[in-house]
This record gives C-alpha cells, structure tokens and sequence, in this order.
C-alpha cells in the first residue's frame, strides 16, 4: 500500500469516527432513544439527565462522565469483570505509553536515515525486474537499517525494554485485580454462591436409597454442624419443555390483551378479539381466539407440569449436586478440601451463580468432561490450522489485481484513481472482519461441550480459543500468507532468495496492519459509541413488534459486554502492536489510540449501557494475563527469529528473554492465581454480613424455574420428593 492510500485509509477512518461521535451526541439527548443510549442508567432508577440539561450537553460530555467515574462506581454499574476489563485496557495501554516513550524517539530517527531502502536494484537474472520502490512508511522501520549495521543494536536493547516494561505493567495490574477481587468477594451481602459448593462425581448409591439421601447422608456426616440442604441436579428437560410453552402463552395472552384493549375505540367500543392460526408459525391451520386458546392450553399444561415435576424428582436424579451450607466460610473451606481417597468421586469446587449454571453439563463424569475436552482441543486445532487456508487465500485473493484478473467487468469501476485509493485501503481489513465475525458462535458452543459448569467458564475458554486462533490466522497467517502469495512467482524462479525476500517483505505488512489497527478504533468504536445498529432495531422492534411493557424492555435489553469475543479481538490488537512496535515503531502511537480510546469508550459504555449477565468477579483476569504473556513471548521469538536476516549475528542476545518470560508467569502464578482459583478464608471470613442470611431463600435461588415451587413454605415438600424412596435405580 502506497503512502496516499495509507493515509486515505486513516482520514477517512478518523472522518467517520468523527461523524459518528456528533451522531451519537445528536441521537442521545432524545427522550425516546434513552432505552438504547442509557439502558444500565434506567434499570438502576437513575435519570440519565439528572444534573444536566438536555439542550445544553456538550458533544464531549460523555468523555469527562467516563474519566471522572471512579472504580468503584464501575463496579456499582458493570460489576467487577467490567473493572477488570478496564484494568486490562488500561496496563497495555501503560505498556504500550511506556514503550512508545524510548522506542519512537530513539528508533525512528535511527531507521529513517538508515538508507537501505533508497532503491532496491534490479536482479541481474530477471531483465524484466525494475527498481523496487519503498513508501515512507516503510523507510519508517528496521527494513531501511542495512544488513549487519550497529544501527541493529538500537532495535535489538528495544527488545529488552519492551519485556521489562511489560512485566512490570503486569505485576502491577495482577495486584490490583488481586486486591480488587478481594475487596468484593469481603463485601457484608449476602451472596448465594458463597453459601454453596457444586458436588460432582457422586458415587452410585445403594438401589434402595436415592442420591439425594446419599448426600444428605455423607455431607451430614462430614460437615455436621455446617451443613443444610442438598439439592441433587435432575434431568429436567421434559419439565422445562412444558415450562417454556406455558410462558410462550402468557406472552401470547399479555401481547392479546393487549392488541384487545387498544382496539377499543370510540367507533368500536367494543373492540376485535386477536386470533391467530394454530398451524406451523400460526400460517396456516384452525383459526382460533388468541385469548381463549392460550388460556385453554396453559390449563392441559399446568397438569403435565406438575406430573413431570414429581417425575422428574423422584426417578431423573442425577450424580451432581447443590449443596448449601449455614456459612460462608463453610463453604469456602468446604470447597478447597479433598472429600474422597480417589479423586475421581466426590468432586467438590465452589458453586457458580444460579443464573450461569449450565444444567446439562453437571452430571458429566469426570472421565467424560476429559475426553469430552481432548475431543474440542483436537477439533479448535483443525479449526486453527485449516482455517489459515482460506485467511491466506483471502490476503492474496483481495487485492485489485488479483479481483480485476478473476472478475474482468471490474476493471472498469475500479481503474478509476478515486475508487482505487479506497478499495486498496479498506477491501482486505473489511473481508478479514467480517470473515472472522463467523467464528465466536462456534468456539462457545465447542466450549460448551466440554462439559464446563457455569457460563463465565465457557466464556473464558471460547475467549482462549478465539485468541490462538485470531493470532495464528490473522497475525501468522496474513503477514506469510501476503508475502508467499505475492512473491510466489520469485519463489518459484529463484528459490535462494526467499530468506531475502522475506527480510524485505515482513517489514512492508506493517503496513496493512496499521490501517487495520486504525479501521478497529475509528470505525469499530464509532460504531459501538452511536449504537445505529441497535438504535434501528429497537425503534422498528417497538413499532411493529412490541405490544406490552415486556416486549419493549426485551426489545432494548443490551445484554453484557461480551468478553468472549471482545478480549481477543483486543489481544490481537495487542499482541500486533507489540510484534511491529520494533520493526515498525510508527504502529505504536496507533495502538495506544486504540486501547486509550478504547478504555474511554468501554467505560462509558458500562457506566450506561451494558447490563451484566453474570459477576465472577474478576475470573477473567489470569487468562488476560497469560494472553499478555503469550503476546509478549511470540513478540520475542519474531523479533529473535527477525534479526538475523539482517545478517545481525548478536541476535542471541536476545534468548534469554523467553525463559525470563516463562519464569515471570510462573512466578506470577504461583503468588497470585490460588486466590482467583478459589476464595481465600480470610477473604470470606474478615467481615461479618449486614443482615442475617434466609437459607431458604438461597436454597429456592438454585432450583431450575421449571421446577420451583410458587411458595418457600412448599420447600420441605420438594425435598421429600426428591428423598422419596423408590424401586426403581435413579436415572444417570
């Protein structure tokens, strides 16, 4: 790419971020758009203007509310994974200001008078090769040092800085998530996840006992004064069925009513009746009275219900369990302690939230969860390789050249100046987004199958997958994929300069990455600020879809953040930047643009609009550590596996650093993660709760929906079904 489009890419860029800043500056002081722009705001029972007068809010407002909120009102609005994810935007943007700060000054003037790419001559062996060309941009970078120049040990000592910049940056921020998680999991609330423990692993019980008086028995007797109730998992899937078709027709009779009562008008007081058909999506079949049709069903239904509920309580019981305890330090120091001789029974660990507990996953064995996991490794493996295939094909396929060789009718449009300098500075970044956009749904359903308990885990393991993935396919793939596919007829012809060709080349895919890197912060984060998006769809949903006050609160739910594609869509950036910030220095003020803005838009995001789904109180943060880590670790094998085809032979130098890097995390590990991998007793235990616990309440917190009783006195009537005796063997 040539200087114009490089810098057509980043004004256009930065034009459109602009316009869709004054979008959303416009869009949000409307009364009606408040359910799309503060959503978090009105759950909350906050005025969004409070303070403030709609006609006089400045087009920067947003940005002193965002800097000036403290951490703890980010925990109070998005909970603590929303802090972390701040904590995480904002140390590699220290690690890159840090860098930046001794890299560009002292790297930059040393490549731009390095004269090596003042004109590549012609190859004697090809007469029809003229004299390469070199944009600035590239004159800007380790490309323009010549071969075997002392100007290399600027480079090389920048490598050290960049190592120690980050360690330092991590412990730092690893003590701050450490303290942060501390004080939150200390608070005097009361939690249910605090007072209970997930049981897996339970051994078959006797055929004339049930499980659940199998673990009543055991932990009684373990735990004698601590323990409370168990609540043995289910298969409820049958019951949640009907569950579900009964709220399907109190929605449908809500909606009904609805429609009814606002047919009744002065010209017809007494209204039209909504029917609809009873066949497939209501298109065909019977022609029935909504209302009366609903309220018919829901009454067949509520028997079947309650038939499948004993059914399900008394012959569906299945080897994991809930089990509560009367403490929170009971149940703290319950999960931490071996139960069993062999460590395949009894398995204990801290309970999940009710509302992230993936039902269908607790009763797997710990021998099937293994297998289950080396199967989704081995296939996120295939996924991770194979899929370089196309990546490559697309970085070679998407360029102007190669389009108007295989779609001929093109070269028209595109041989004209205006509409060239565009498509070389958007087509590739603009396939590559949305090529990549396919993948997250698969790697969490992947995650899901490994038989993980809770949501927040399968988030963090999708997050990891999608990481290795993004990094060997996008990073990996597109700077070799570019180079052997443009090159490919060198290759072909004079296989000896290969390791010449790729020295000269690596350097120039800085530059796709640069534009790359601009095109995520402006366009991305211009998007995610206006919300357009999700401004349309509310407003068309309310207009002809929304009938009741419930249909309008889903159509503008916001949902979370979603950290299982946004942390490595962020890493990618990351560990980009941090692989060129020596090759090509001029990348670095680019990604600190990228995480600045990004930590002032995603903070006010989560002060406004994103509701979270879930608290695991920082869980996240160890894998975004590692991912740092893992970013710094390839950064440091490109740049050793770099240098030396610049015929710089002090490269060893540099080796040490990867068993530095490997020593730090595990030093890291070792002093930090135990207490995000289970709740310290002193952290529990340090202060007392600010009102006495109802065990009722928390016990009734993780029965399934489909199988609550209405009232908590019918409580003791569902434990006795789940103890009650039976012939039959309990369903596994």
């Amino acid at each position: 790419m040539d200087l114009a489009s490089f810098i057509t890419s980043v004004l256009t860029s930065f034009v459109i971020f602009v316009a869709l800043v004054l979008v959303f500056t416009w869009l949000s002081r409307r009364p009606g758009n408040a359910p799309v722009y503060y959503p978090n705001l009105l759950l909350r029972g906050v005025d969004p203007w409070e303070g403030r007068g709609r006609g006089t809010r400045s087009p920067v407002g947003w940005i002193r509310d965002a800097i000036s909120a403290s951490e703890p009102d980010v925990v109070a609005a998005g909970g603590v994974d929303a802090a972390v994810y701040l904590v995480f935007l904002s140390s590699v943007l220290s690690i890159l200001v840090y860098s930046g700060i001794v890299l560009l000054p002292v790297l930059l003037p040393v490549a731009a008078t390095g004269g090596a790419l003042v004109g590549i001559p012609p190859n004697p062996n090809n007469s029809s090769e003229s004299t390469q060309d070199f944009s600035a941009i590239e004159r800007l970078g380790v490309g323009n040092v010549p071969e075997g120049s002392m100007r290399l040990w600027a480079f090389l000592l920048s490598v050290y800085w960049v190592s120690f910049v980050t360690y330092f940056v991590l412990w730092k921020s690893y003590k701050h998530v450490s303290n942060l998680r501390a004080t939150a999991r200390s608070t005097p609330d009361v939690k249910p996840e605090e007072f209970a423990v997930l049981v897996r692993d339970i051994p078959r019980s006797s055929p004339d006992e049930t499980i659940k008086d199998f673990v009543d028995s055991y932990f009684r007797a373990l735990h004698p004064n601590t323990f409370y109730r168990s609540m043995v998992v289910t298969d409820h899937t049958k019951a949640d069925k009907i569950y579900q078709e009964i709220e399907g027709h109190k929605q449908k009779i809500a909606r009904a009513e609805a429609i009814y009562a606002n047919s009744k008008t002065e010209s017809n007081p007494e209204g039209t009746k909504p029917t609809h058909r009873t066949g497939f999506l209501g298109l065909i079949g019977k022609k029935v009275d909504t209302i009366e049709y609903c309220s018919e069903q829901i009454k067949e239904l509520l028997p079947k219900l309650e038939a499948e509920q004993k059914t399900t309580l008394h012959e569906k019981q299945q080897r994991a369990a809930i089990v509560i305890f009367n403490s929170r330090s009971a149940a703290a120091s319950a999960s931490q302690t071996l139960h069993a001789q062999v460590y395949d029974k009894w398995t204990v660990m801290e309970a999940p939230e009710p509302c992230q507990i993936l039902w269908p996953n607790l009763p797997r064995n710990l021998y099937e969860r293994q297998i289950r996991q080396s199967v989704v490794y081995a296939i996120v493996f295939l996924v991770v390789v194979f899929y370089m295939v196309p990546i490559a094909a697309i970085s070679a396929v998407t360029t102007l050249e190669n389009l108007e060789k295989k779609l001929p009718f093109l070269k028209v449009v595109v041989e004209k100046p205006a509409i060239k300098t565009v498509l070389e500075a958007y087509l590739p970044q603009i396939v590559l987004i949305v090529f990549l956009a396919l993948l997250p749904t698969l790697l969490m359903f992947l995650s899901k199958q490994e038989g993980i308990p809770s949501q927040s885990h399968a988030v963090r393991a999708a997050s990891g997958k999608y990481f290795y993935f993004i990094v060997f396919n996008v990073f990996l793939g597109y700077t070799l994929g570019s180079t052997l596919f443009k090159s490919l007829t060198t290759i072909i012809d004079h296989p000896a300069g290969i390791v010449t060709m790729l020295a000269n080349s690596l350097p120039g895919s800085a530059t796709f990455f640069l534009t790359f890197v601009a095109l995520k912060f402006f366009v991305g984060y211009g998007l995610e600020l206006s919300r357009l998006v999700p401004l349309i769809i509310f407003h068309l949903k309310r207009k002809y879809l929304c009938k009741t006050e419930e249909d309008v609160k889903a159509a503008w739910a916001p949902g979370d953040l979603g950290y299982n594609t946004r942390v490595p869509n962020d890493m990618l950036i990351a560990t980009v930047v941090l692989c060129y910030s020596v090759i090509a220095p001029l990348i670095i003020p680019f990604g600190v643009a990228y995480f600045a803005l990004g930590w002032l838009i995603a903070k006010n995001q989560i002060l406004r609009v994103y509701v979270p789904s879930y608290e695991s109180y920082g869980r996240m943060w160890p894998h975004m550590h590692t991912r740092i880590i893992t970013a710094l670790m390839v950064y440091q094998t490109t740049m050793i596996g770099f240098i030396p085809l610049k015929k710089f032979y002090y490269v060893p130098v540099l080796v040490p650093l990867l068993p530095i890097s490997i020593i730090f995390a595990y030093v890291c590990h070792m002093r930090f993660y135990p207490a995000f991998a289970k709740t310290p007793l002193e952290v529990v235990a340090q202060h007392d709760l600010k009102e006495t616990p109802n065990m009722e309440t928390i016990y009734t917190s993780y029965i399934p929906p489909c199988l609550k009783p209405e009232k908590l006195e019918d409580l003791d009537a569902f434990e006795d079904a789940q103890s009650h005796k039976t012939s039959r063997a309990p369903s596994v």
